[in-house]
């Protein structure tokens, strides 16, 4: 048996301030052939789980390129078409093999590309033709087209948002590949569509349930794999919405019943999967009033893991004018801050300027004098089993306020975050951070409450008044469909 594995993935923000070029990629994650490294990332942990498997069943691997970019804004043609076609002519060297498995996220939109992800697994297919198996994992807030489930054999996206279970999917979607190789499945690829477009973490109820039952589904009367697609409300293309995936043996007849049942009991949770989401205000007056911290308090729309910048200072603002300084902000995205506070030193009190360079919906940026607390060169945080670059990375004093500027736009997952720019994320009341649900396995330990404050910036996070060019008008809640 021979293998070939490659990943190109990004999350695409249609609405975005920000552009996405080869720079990001490299910045965020690049390996050429060989290069990956053990630790998985979200996107390409079908790489250390394929060297596994061909290491104990003795078949060939041949690796291509791994690269992922942080979440941003519209990628350029050129760099589309350069990493595309760096995949595919390391596919046809790599010829003859017997199957294709491809790291994706499902949400890349390229200047010249409306569906990214399906014209590379049609240009895949093109080249190894109709024999060889080609399958793929997928992030859930992802798009789902025609033309990837007509090329693809196994799809397989990630269960739980927040995505803690990518090395989980990514060995779902090699042991399918390699028992269809060996003839012991002959998947088929079934869809329902939910008319939908919602937020659906799977950390709370009902999705909780939801994703249990399709577990339990698994494996029973021919069904392989079933995957929930969230879809991503922040990308304008045609295939944006909710959607039902499920991957059976081709001799059974109960799938697509199955996946239809499924999507309409989606469609019900309409309206009740989101937690509360609070004001500013609201959200850092329940946290001073609370008796014990640390309180941490969520920025879900000015999350870079939506494709915005994560420079907004809404939030830190607001604890400013609460007069709630026993907090930690992580982060704000500074490139130009960060160098500057480097060039003073730990130590050093200057006058600074931070936040707010990207879009008028961030609020101002901060002036102010801060004091240089910790630098890190080439900083980090854990993401599960992953690393994930935070750049050259500074922790600052702000009026009481410990905030953490990075130069690597990156959302937040977990208190290492904190830990290793110097800070720890016990000794504060208020932990406030830029995710929407991402952190929640992370700091749910460590956190006496999680609140989720609703800032208003660059993310469209109301499909109902969000002016789509190209995404579908009879979906919840664009259209109302409750009858």
């Amino acid at each position: 048996m021979r293998i070939f594995c490659a990943s190109i993935a990004t999350e695409t923000n249609t609405f975005s301030p920000l552009r996405a070029d080869l720079s990001d990629f490299k910045e965020s994650f690049y390996a050429g052939p060989g290069d990956h490294p053990e630790t998985p990332t979200l996107c390409s942990a079908v790489f250390p789980v394929c060297r596994r498997r061909a290491k104990e069943e003795g078949w060939d691997l041949v690796e291509g390129t791994a690269t992922w970019a942080e979440p941003g804004g519209i990628v350029n043609s050129k760099t589309w078409d350069g990493l595309r076609e760096e995949v595919l002519d390391q596919l046809r060297s790599a010829l003859p093999v017997n199957a294709v498995v491809l790291g994706l996220h499902g949400a890349m939109v390229a200047q010249n590309c409306q569906d990214c992800e399906g014209t590379l697994l049609k240009a895949v297919r093109e080249i190894v033709g109709p024999d060889v198996i080609i399958g793929a994992t997928l992030d859930p807030h992802s798009h789902l087209s025609e033309k990837r489930t007509d090329a693809a054999d196994v799809l397989v996206a990630f269960k739980e948002f927040p995505h803690t279970d990518f090395v989980e999917c990514a060995e779902d979607c090699v042991d399918l590949v390699v028992r269809t190789v060996k003839k012991q499945v002959s998947p088929e690829l079934h869809v329902a569509d939910c008319n939908m477009i919602e937020v659906l973490p799977t950390s709370r109820e009902p999705m909780r349930s939801f994703v249990d039952k399709i577990k339990s589904l698994e494996g029973k009367e021919g069904i392989l794999s079933i995957s929930v697609i969230h879809g991503f409300m922040a990308g304008d293309v045609p295939d944006m919405g909710t959607k039902i995936l499920i991957v059976a043996d081709r001799e059974k007849n109960l799938a697509q019943t199955l996946a239809y049942d499924l999507s309409r009991e989606l469609f019900s949770f309409r309206g009740t999967t989101r937690p509360e989401f609070l004001s500013p205000t609201e959200a850092v007056v329940r946290a001073k009033k609370a008796p014990s911290g640390p309180i941490v308090i969520a920025d879900v729309w000015d999350n870079p893991g939506g494709g915005v910048p994560g420079d907004s200072t809404i939030l830190l603002r607001t604890l400013v004018e609460q007069e709630a300084f026993d907090a930690a902000v992580g982060t704000i995205w500074d490139p130009m801050a960060v160098k500057t506070c480097i060039s003073a030193g730990e130590g050093a009190t200057l006058k600074l300027r931070f936040g707010s360079k990207m879009s008028d919906t961030a609020g101002p940026p901060i002036d102010g004098d801060v004091k240089v607390l910790k630098i890190v060169l080439d900083a980090t945080q854990d993401f599960g089993e992953s690393i994930v670059p935070l750049g050259d990375s500074v922790a600052i004093d702000y009026m009481g306020i410990t905030v953490i500027l990075n130069s690597n736009r990156s959302q937040s997952f977990d208190p290492s975050l904190f830990r290793n720019l110097g800070v720890d994320p016990k000794s504060k009341k208020i932990l406030a951070i830029k995710s929407t649900n991402h952190f929640y396995d992370g700091f749910e330990p460590v956190a006496s409450d999680i609140l989720y404050a609703s800032v208003d910036g660059p993310y469209p996070n109301d499909p109902k008044t969000t002016d789509y060019k190209y995404a579908r008008t009879d979906i919840w809640p664009r259209t109302d469909l409750s009858g």
